[in-house]
């Protein structure tokens, strides 16, 4: 997102971002990939980590640990400081949608950041061990388990957030990021309305994965697990007709049509120009 809105500017930019990992942790509502990519438009994202603040301390965390609180989510004190504002609105009622506008605008982020939906949705993963909250399975087991199933709990009674159609609508193109399609992609399309409205687009995804492993996370392991080649054909295959052209690195073979670019968006110094070769590929 970072790369396109660095390309393109970021008024040209809806991010519409997934919020099946939310979690309610200490007190606070923290939204892993809505704050990720807020963080990483505000320049505050600690990038060699891939998530939270940069030069973070962690004070509060470690005086809950000392107090005997269960405190195996990270959270550094700005972060924590972040989650206190936003759940202080949504306890007064505001919506998490326009609770995302407000720190956006706090910070300067010129890119519409949107959660998928206003309601909850949480994405529950299947193990040997029974059904699991995301952040269970990912945080405090550390992905460990092999995933058997994945199940958005609440989807379908869910509806997406104001704005979100619209901005599908009015796009000259969806990109899909390179992110695991089972947790952060796929929760969203779960919305009723979101899938359709995309596939009513010329949609690209970019592939997560580069060598058969992905950028972060255990992707590749989640795609055997379920019955896909750890590859960009099985991610294409995951999306099924939805996606138009899939974006593959130098190297790699997609499936038919797929467009060779390079996708690596890690190093924040690199981000504008693959951006911008991205869209000179795809546009």
């Amino acid at each position: 997102m970072d790369s396109l809105a660095r390309a393109a500017g970021p008024e040209a930019v809806t991010a519409i971002g997934n919020v099946g990992d939310d979690l309610e942790f200490l007190g606070l509502h923290v939204s892993p990939d809505l704050d990720t990519v807020l963080y990483t438009l505000a320049g505050l994202l600690d990038e060699e980590r891939g998530w939270g603040v940069r030069d973070e301390t962690y004070n509060a965390l470690a005086l809950a640990r000392e107090l005997g609180a269960e405190a195996w989510f990270t959270l550094g004190d700005r972060d924590i400081g972040l989650h206190l504002v936003r759940t202080a609105w949504l306890r007064s009622g505001l919506p998490l949608s326009e609770a995302m506008g407000r720190l956006a605008e706090a910070l300067r982020v010129g890119v519409r950041l949107l959660p998928a939906t206003d309601d909850r949705l949480r994405t529950k993963i299947g193990t040997a061990d029974g059904e699991l909250d995301f952040q269970e399975w990912f945080v405090a087991r550390g992905h460990s388990d092999n995933v058997t199933g994945v199940r958005y709990e609440g989807a379908e009674a869910a509806a997406p957030a104001p704005g979100v159609l619209e901005a599908v609508e009015a796009a000259e193109l969806v990109v899909i990021a390179p992110s695991n399609p089972f947790v952060s992609i796929l929760p969203i399309l779960a919305v009723p309305g979101i899938r359709e409205a995309v596939a009513a687009k010329r949609v690209a995804a970019i592939s997560p994965l580069v060598g058969g492993k992905a950028f972060r996370g255990p992707l590749a392991e989640m795609l055997i697990s379920l019955g896909h080649e750890a590859s960009p054909a099985g991610t294409a295959e995951v999306y099924g007709d939805l996606v138009d052209v899939l974006v593959v690195a130098p190297g790699d073979s997609g499936p038919a049509g797929a467009v060779t670019c390079d996708i690596d968006m890690v190093a924040p110094e690199r981000r504008e120009d693959v951006g911008r070769k991205l869209l000179e590929a795809l546009l």
